[in-house]
């Protein structure tokens, strides 16, 4: 039996936990797909797929538009990688599935949660899905099967630190 998680809220490592998750799958045995919404820089964790060949990671963003609103090239990304979310899920060639930033996607209106919770419906029994990002929709919390909420209580990032290699990214 498959279970969805959600690693929510405003804490550092929802990203991190799901890549963890990975690694351990994929020492398993398991096919991991990871998509990746909102992003499009190469962090070091991509380097997974040149290490692992039963991992397979896509990106569905062209720029981080965090800060500003979505472009229709944004929109259109996301709605992209949600189609493709949705045949690699019913392909059932992945034992696990992680949809990172996903919830960022559904925040910024780049498609809706009953779209997702649609696909999520009809997923094999066996599929493990992980899903990240801030801001995740009561529908999902209550839907999903795990949810953790990473709370930041401090951060170095607040004392100007920047995004550090191999540890932040």
């Amino acid at each position: 039996m498959g279970y969805v998680h959600v690693y929510t809220g405003d804490g550092k490592g929802k990203t991190t936990a799901a890549f963890g998750l990975a690694v351990r799958s994929l020492y398993a045995g398991k096919n991991v797909y990871i998509g990746q919404f909102i992003k499009s820089m190469k962090y070091h964790e991509v380097g997974l797929e040149n290490d692992f060949e039963n991992i397979t990671i896509e990106q569905y963003g062209d720029d981080c538009f965090i800060e500003k609103d979505p472009a229709e090239k944004d929109i259109q990304m996301a709605k992209d990688g949600l189609d493709k979310i949705n045949k690699i899920i019913k392909s059932s060639i992945y034992d696990v599935v992680i949809l990172d930033e996903i919830t960022i996607a559904l925040y910024y209106k780049l498609f809706s949660v009953i779209e997702l919770l649609d696909i999520l419906k009809e997923r094999p029994d066996e599929l493990e899905i992980i899903i990240t990002g801030r801001y995740a929709p009561d529908e999902l919390i209550e839907y999903a099967d795990l949810v953790t909420e990473m709370k930041e209580i401090k951060h170095y990032y607040k004392q100007g630190v920047l995004s550090r290699d191999g540890i932040d990214r």
